[in-house]
């Protein structure tokens, strides 16, 4: 969905008519989808000295795939059939900094590839592997690297209908979609040269689609792991005036069935603001949420976490770490909010 999501805005000129929306199968839909127009695979979590404790850092690692220049049936093993970009970026929730970098690349044997049939994702020594139940994960930026383990202790949480997440009033506006939430993480994290050995949770999100979002301008989305084991989804897509054009959700609490929201049951309504002096671009990084999960504030670990993309996908976002508490601003969970659109809606570089 955005920095992810804004591709889907800006990358999708047509709606395309006719496509099955079929059921998900796995492990096949754990892989690429090279036919489908849009692609990205989403992992963001918050790391401290022991599972439960304070986090200490926070990051993202997201590859996305889309259709490249070159024709799919061409004959050379190097034509650009596809494209993958990549970012990484690490929030230093004590520094209150966050690092961050960027990767555009066509696939490349051996090197940059997106597998079918399983999550296998790489763009050189950055990658994302499911083995098991669980997942790999190793990348680096500025100062940083970073090794993860995933332990998966649930079954994919298919957002929306199935894994059919509408993004309009139209039902040729939805996007394939599942998450993985509350993902166990042990994490070896080298930063300016020192070695730390984390413990934390994750989040995974894996969206396709060839939909098109309609007059939608840019994205609000938050997916927060809560301290009891319950994981929620929160988002809305909002028109060029502000006004919203859709919303939904989705909330998994342990031992019962997985509640999707219509976007009638969600309230998403920004309390402050920070204005970035690097763009001048004013983000929403406080909220109050209403939807069936209750009433919540959410609130951004720091505010500096806006992510200059332009390089690759043409893109600013504001993409970190934040915190879930009830009315009485008692801590209920964390996890990551992801804002689009807030300085206008630029084309892919």
């Amino acid at each position: 969905m955005i920095h992810r999501r804004t591709l889907l805005l800006t990358a999708l000129p047509l709606a395309w008519p006719g496509l099955a929306q079929a059921a998900m199968s796995f492990p096949a839909d754990f892989g690429a989808h090279p036919a489908q127009a849009i692609e990205w695979w989403y992992l963001t979590g918050l790391l401290g000295d022991r599972d439960g404790a304070p986090p200490r850092y926070g990051y993202q690692l997201t590859f996305f795939r889309v259709p490249g220049p070159a024709a799919a049936d061409h004959p050379s093993a190097l034509a650009a059939r596809q494209l993958l970009l990549g970012h990484v970026a690490l929030s230093d929730l004590t520094a209150r900094r966050q690092r961050h970098t960027q990767r555009l690349s066509r696939t490349l044997p051996g090197a940059v590839s997106a597998r079918e049939g399983d999550c296998d994702v790489r763009m050189r020594d950055w990658s994302l592997k499911r083995e098991g139940d669980g997942y790999r994960a190793m990348f680096n930026g500025p100062g940083f690297a970073l090794e993860l383990e995933l332990a998966s202790p649930d079954t994919p949480l298919l957002q929306g209908e199935g894994g059919i997440s509408r993004k309009g009033p139209t039902p040729q506006q939805f996007s394939n979609y599942y998450s993985r939430p509350q993902l166990l993480t042990q994490a070896a994290l080298t930063l300016d040269g020192g070695r730390h050995s984390l413990t934390g949770r994750a989040w995974l999100d894996h969206e396709w689609s060839d939909r098109y979002l309609g007059d939608a301008q840019g994205w609000d989305w938050l997916g927060i792991n809560l301290h009891d084991g319950r994981a929620l989804t929160l988002f809305q897509l909002r028109r060029k005036d502000g006004s919203r054009d859709w919303a939904g959700g989705s909330l998994r609490t342990p031992g019962q069935p997985d509640r999707s929201f219509a976007p009638g049951e969600v309230d998403m309504t920004p309390t402050r603001h920070w204005t970035s002096p690097a763009t001048g671009a004013r983000w929403p990084v406080a909220w109050r949420l209403k939807s069936p999960a209750g009433e919540m504030l959410l609130s951004a670990a720091f505010d500096a976490q806006e992510i200059d993309a332009r390089r690759s996908s043409g893109l600013v976002y504001w993409e970190g770490a934040a915190t879930l508490f009830d009315p009485q601003n008692r801590p209920l969970g964390a996890g990551y909010l992801e804002l689009t659109g807030y300085i206008g809606k630029p084309p892919m570089a």
